[in-house]
């Protein structure tokens, strides 16, 4: 596909970035971000302007940014860098280069020479460089001065707290809209919320009007598209569906609720939390089926959530299963092998030439379900051939959450779809779900400010962050 036509608001998003050097797209999955960009950078490019240089989860290298360089700009050459052939694949002649997010550790040890033929930078689901303080971040923040084009790309640019902004922004221009500290930003956006008799034990809330704030000065860099404005495909349903915990489950659960310490008949020995947050993770997994011992192992106490993920799947004709724990996937692979339902699994241990013959033949109808871990499956697949998303489990990680639910809901659906999340009743879990939930309000309301911003970008408001506080 050498002329391909963007659709009308990709259309939008090529002209906003015509008027600036730095985006922040953060619009829907599955509304053609990497199009955008390389329709963008191949107009540049021939033009005259240097290489480009894409930061992306390992899982996109190749079965996103390479693949979409071959259907829309193939013109273009790519080199894609691993941790084996790094030095090489720069050393090639190219004009993109695309590699995973970690590299910029690699990146940030070379000489300012290594930059000069690029111009423009891409980080994909840039989230994996929200926090301030990790090695990755600060690498990346070292080397994007290097960079004329700037792009950030993620649909869930706050998926904790506003604060999750600030060094995504600060990787676009240098601190010069939210600030050049991060402190300063989160004493200006969050209330602090003392959660226990030590000084430092505090959580900080985003401030009521936070959202309209920074919104107001990011507006001008800001591009987002609901996938329900870009497409016409059918809806999603959301919701809950309970699940009650066996006697033995039960048993197990209110004796770790109240001693911290497991003891069950036929189980191998006794499982101890040494702290509350332990118990509490206990907690979760004895909900789950199975509790890990002090060596890494685990013990299964009940299979009747396998057991019940199963039926849903039976009941479907293609489906993508989310499982959260190693113990899952084990007892859903049992599960669905004594019933002899088709599947495939897709985890850490899953290579990249895998994955694409495990997508392929989904999509082909060849397997009913596949079995996914939500790092690995959250991000760069589309499973349009199934209707029904389910986790076993709730998760407290919203951005997992909204991109492993948007595997199936994506152009080319032609069914309604379902995102089913099995939680167990009278159980930590429905904090879970409900904290995920509360998430994903406050970061609806940041976003559905940046529905508003139009094909141009707004003028550059003078309003200061302080002005929150």
């Amino acid at each position: 596909m050498t002329n391909p036509k963007p659709m009308s608001h990709q259309t939008v998003s090529i002209k906003h970035n015509d008027h600036s050097p730095i985006v922040l797209d953060c619009s829907d999955a599955g509304t053609g971000k990497t199009f955008v960009r390389i329709l963008g950078f191949a107009k540049r490019r021939a033009r005259g302007s240097g290489c480009l240089l894409v930061l992306a989860p390992r899982s996109l290298l190749r079965s996103v940014w390479v693949d979409d360089f071959r259907k829309f700009a193939p013109h273009l050459t790519v080199s894609v860098a691993n941790a084996a052939n790094r030095e090489g694949a720069f050393d090639e002649v190219a004009d993109v280069y695309v590699t995973n997010v970690d590299a910029v550790k690699w990146l940030a040890k070379q000489k300012p020479a290594f930059f000069k033929r690029f111009s423009e930078l891409v980080v994909d689901e840039s989230t994996a460089l929200k926090h301030h303080t990790s090695q990755r971040s600060k690498a990346a923040a070292k080397i994007a001065k290097y960079f004329k084009h700037r792009c950030c790309m993620t649909a869930t640019p706050s998926s904790n707290t506003i604060t999750d902004i600030w060094h995504q922004v600060l990787l676009l221009d240098g601190g010069e809209r939210l600030g050049s500290s991060f402190y300063r930003f989160r004493e200006a956006v969050c209330t602090p919320v003392q959660q226990g008799r030590q000084a430092q034990m505090v959580r900080w809330e985003d401030k009521e009007g936070a959202e309209e704030v920074v919104f107001g000065l990011l507006s001008d860099i800001v591009i987002r598209h609901r996938l329900d404005d870009c497409a016409d495909i059918p809806p999603n349903h959301q919701y809950p569906m309970s699940y009650e915990l066996t006697v033995r489950q039960l048993t197990a659960y209110w004796q770790m609720e109240a001693t911290q310490l497991l003891m069950l008949k036929d189980m191998k020995g006794p499982i101890l939390a040494v702290h509350a947050a332990s118990a509490t993770t206990k907690l979760l997994q004895i909900a789950s089926g199975a509790v890990y011992d002090n060596e890494g192992g685990y013990q299964v106490v009940d299979t009747a959530r396998y057991e019940m993920v199963l039926d849903l799947v039976e009941q479907r004709a293609h489906s993508l299963v989310i499982f959260l724990w190693q113990h899952q996937r084990d007892g859903l692979i049992a599960e669905a092998t004594k019933r002899g339902v088709t599947y495939r699994v897709i985890d850490g241990n899953t290579s990249d030439r895998d994955r694409a013959e495990i997508v392929q033949g989904y999509q082909a109808g060849l397997y009913q379900t596949i079995f996914g871990h939500p790092k690995t499956v959250a991000h760069g697949f589309t499973l349009t051939r199934g209707t029904a998303t389910i986790w076993t489990s709730p998760t407290y990680d919203l951005e997992h959450a909204i991109q492993g639910s948007s595997r199936q809901r994506r152009i080319g659906q032609t069914q309604k779809t379902e995102t089913i999340i099995i939680v167990a009743k009278g159980t930590i879990e429905e904090k879970v779900y409900d904290t995920v939930m509360a998430k994903g309000q406050r970061m609806g309301n940041l976003l559905s400010l940046f529905d508003t911003v139009a094909a141009a970008p707004a003028k550059k408001t003078t309003k200061k962050v302080k002005e929150v506080a």
